[in-house]
């Protein structure tokens, strides 16, 4: 455990370091800080703080830098969780008010807010649609072979689809096929599409094979679909000092660029909870040089997506927290409504 003192000096090392990117020397510290102790006191405890492995030495300076250590014990123990202005707060509560009619978009203007407000690159993904129940199925004759199918889940998912067919079908047929898959399917798991066809057909149907077959293998191509991943903010990381270097740029784009690897970073942690990644704590090799912050949003149990943001380990983890958790709440109070 660290004394007051130690929590003091290095909650004030790390935030002066978001600050500046440059390495915080002991000085810096007295002037700017207002510990009411000395230059050589706090050379000290920042020699303390090294030897614990909260703090790293630069070889360019004789300031020190956050270690992963001390970044996790600053993320835990230090930091305001309440980081946030008015402004801030009128900025979120409009753009979360937009009228969307899917849940996707609410999710990817979550996203674009956020990013707004901490500058940083944020990633977003929609609801995994096999955790969802299917609402209502609606089948429209488009044609004397073609029909479109559009599927609305618990969420408000709403995937759309085009059905086609090697024999004509007529609208008694849809409004029969309407009334069947909906008495079948209707608050049913998605999962529910993956048992045999015949758990879909009543014993007296007669439709050809030709028919139903396309309808039911349609439905399960696109609730299978993996949701979009979205990107915000890309450009935004390229202003970051550390991304002059350009292993690290190319490392960004190629994490960016690697459909799986984001989504593997989105579904990590806990529901409900703000997840924070540090560096070598991040599972992917690739991501060893960042810090990555989730939240998976849900209601009464039901998935509405996960945003994260990724960036430097010189992360302003009191602001992205501060955001994210007041827009976790306003989506709550939004849901509650």
């Amino acid at each position: 455990m660290l004394d007051e003192r130690k929590k003091k000096v290095l909650q004030a090392i790390v935030e002066e370091y978001i600050n500046t990117a440059e390495p915080v020397s002991s000085n810096s510290i007295t002037q700017n800080y207002g510990l009411a102790c000395s230059s050589a006191t706090i050379r000290n405890e920042m020699s303390e703080l090294e030897k614990g492995g909260f703090l790293d030495k630069t070889h360019t300076s004789s300031g020190r830098i956050p270690s992963a250590k001390g970044y996790r014990y600053y993320v835990d123990e230090l930091l305001n969780d309440n980081d946030i202005s008015r402004e801030e707060i009128k900025y979120i509560s409009s753009k979360l008010e937009t009228k969307v009619n899917e849940i996707e978009d609410l999710t990817k203007i979550t996203a674009n807010t956020i990013s707004e407000i901490t500058h940083y690159t944020t990633v977003s993904i929609g609801p995994k649609t096999n955790t969802q129940q299917i609402e209502e199925i609606k089948f429209v004759l488009l044609g004397t072979r073609m029909m479109m199918a559009v599927i609305l889940t618990d969420s408000g998912l709403v995937k759309e689809t085009i059905i086609k067919f090697d024999e004509d079908i007529n609208e008694k047929q849809v409004q029969t096929m309407n009334y069947m898959f909906n008495n079948k399917l209707k608050h049913q798991p998605i999962e529910t599409i993956d048992r045999p066809l015949e758990e879909y057909l009543y014993d007296e149907m007669t439709y050809s094979v030709n028919v139903i077959k396309p309808i039911i293998e349609q439905i399960k191509k696109v609730l299978e679909e993996e949701n979009k991943i979205y990107l915000e903010g890309t450009n935004k990381s390229f202003d970051l000092p550390e991304f002059n270097s350009l292993e690290v740029a190319k490392n960004f784009i190629n994490i960016l660029d690697t459909k799986e690897l984001v989504a593997d970073m989105l579904n990590t942690g806990f529901a409900e909870d703000i997840n924070v990644y540090i560096g070598e704590e991040n599972e992917k090799q690739e991501l060893k040089d960042f810090s990555v912050v989730t939240f998976k949003h849900q209601v009464n149990g039901k998935d509405l997506g996960t945003i994260g943001i990724i960036g430097p380990k010189r992360m302003d983890y009191s602001k992205v927290i501060s955001v994210m958790k007041y827009i976790n709440k306003k989506l709550k109070e939004m849901n509650d409504t």
